[in-house]
């Protein structure tokens, strides 16, 4: 592989694909909202703190700390709700949210990419045998691993059989050919 730096001819002999993790292994998955949440999750947190910030300030040049208790409670309640609620909710829907997905050959690992509280990238490693398929479909949940919810979309597999494989759909059959036989 050579390509061109300013002019000059750099060669590179790396034998691994673009796609390949050093630590996690071979890339199988990656999931096209991931800039979407990433961006939904900042601007939301940006807007609290700059509710948290900007609160002092409305109390002082309104007067609402004069008024009735009542219109108090109202008051922190409404931006309580903005301030706090709409954060968490967000991160309680979209944390199980799958970044990337890599896959270990060697030892039927896989390790999935998501972001945490703080919106860090946030590495799960698992093993197939610790994905299990909720029996009634959730609506933010493909798969368990382990115990924790992970959501994917499986059209966005570039190769079907990772996601057969990742879901277990290809160790067991429905039907056996010697059941069939007999």
């Amino acid at each position: 592989q050579v390509t061109s730096f300013q002019g000059v001819a750099v060669r590179s002999l790396s034998t691994s694909s673009p796609h390949d993790h050093p630590e996690h292994g071979r890339l199988v998955y990656k999931g096209n909202l991931a800039k979407a949440v990433l961006g939904v999750k900042f601007f939301s947190y940006s807007t609290s703190i700059f509710n948290l910030f900007m609160m002092p300030y409305i109390m002082l040049k309104s007067g609402i700390g004069l008024e009735s208790l009542l219109v108090q409670a109202a008051f922190y309640g409404l931006i309580g709700v903005f301030t706090f609620v709409t954060p968490v909710t967000l991160h309680i829907l979209t944390k199980g949210y799958v970044i990337r997905l890599y896959y270990k050959d060697d030892m039927d690992t896989y390790t999935a990419i998501t972001y945490n509280a703080i919106l860090a990238e946030k590495a799960t490693v698992f093993h197939q045998k610790d994905v299990k398929i909720p029996d009634i479909t959730k609506m933010f949940t493909t798969f368990y691993a382990k115990t924790k919810s992970m959501l994917v979309n499986p059209t966005l597999f570039p190769n079907p059989q990772d996601y057969n494989h990742l879901m277990g759909y290809d160790k067991s059959s429905f039907f056996k050919f010697e059941e069939l036989e007999e």
